[in-house]
């Protein structure tokens, strides 16, 4: 039996001469592979629309194991992503976060608006680092990681200033900031952008403005929160990094 999926391309590996095996975040049945059959032929159809990042629909039969694919439609080619090294950069590391921090075949309509939002946002101009840092927060929370930055980690305070602790998990007020003195002081604004970024819907995102030392300090933070408790090496980070778009 054949499904009819609305997906987005997140990955897809050669196999053999003439085939590619294409993993998908769909929105009715989650993370997915399927096999694509001729899609490494130039004159296939299924050619184009197998490539990262394509926003379609999908026909699919997916069994216990590996599914296939029949036909697909695009909806959007975000084909300005794939035309940018700086855009491609990032959209890689926000696919391979997806893909390894997503269970296959669990649907999450939530994430799967976030991952199609936030690779729409990045196609349009938008600042694609701070929409990895939203997109990250809320893959971190998907995943059962994510830092405690509603309130102090320690006793629940809401009282700034805040400090952030990678041993505590979150968020520190001033008065448990000795529970950790190597903690990072958190300028004013971002204890909020933390809450925003972890909690806003990206549909909902308008103009964020960071100065370019926080964004460097948050985005220092968010490697080293991941590096301690993500668990899984990103080659794309890596990439990222040589390109000098994610600071150490």
């Amino acid at each position: 039996m054949l499904d009819k999926v609305e997906g987005i391309v997140i990955r897809t590996t050669n196999y053999g001469e003439t085939h590619k095996i294409v993993t998908m975040m769909t929105r009715e049945k989650g993370k997915i592979g399927v096999m694509a059959r001729g899609a490494k032929k130039p004159k296939s159809r299924m050619s184009s629309i197998t490539q990262p990042f394509i926003h379609g629909t999908f026909l699919i039969h997916i069994g216990s194991g590996l599914g296939s694919m029949s036909q697909g439609e695009m909806l959007s080619s975000l084909r300005s992503i794939r035309e940018d090294i700086v855009k491609t950069a990032y959209a890689s590391y926000i696919a391979e976060l997806t893909d390894k921090l997503i269970e296959e075949k669990q649907p999450d309509p939530f994430i799967y608006e976030q991952l199609l939002q936030t690779l729409e946002w990045i196609h349009e101009g938008k600042d694609p680092n701070i929409l990895t840092m939203m997109y990250e927060l809320k893959m971190f929370k998907k995943a059962g990681f994510a830092p405690v930055v509603d309130h102090c980690v320690q006793c629940g305070s809401q009282d700034g200033p805040y400090s952030f602790s990678m041993s505590e998990g979150g968020l520190l007020c001033y008065r448990c900031k000795q529970r950790d003195p190597e903690a990072y002081g958190l300028p004013e604004p971002l204890p909020k952008l933390l809450r925003v970024f972890l909690h806003m819907d990206a549909k909902r995102l308008g103009q964020i403005t960071m100065k370019e030392e926080n964004k460097k300090l948050l985005r220092q933070i968010m490697d080293e929160y991941y590096d301690r408790y993500g668990g899984y090496f990103l080659k794309s980070k890596k990439f990222l990094k040589q390109l000098d778009l994610f600071t150490d």
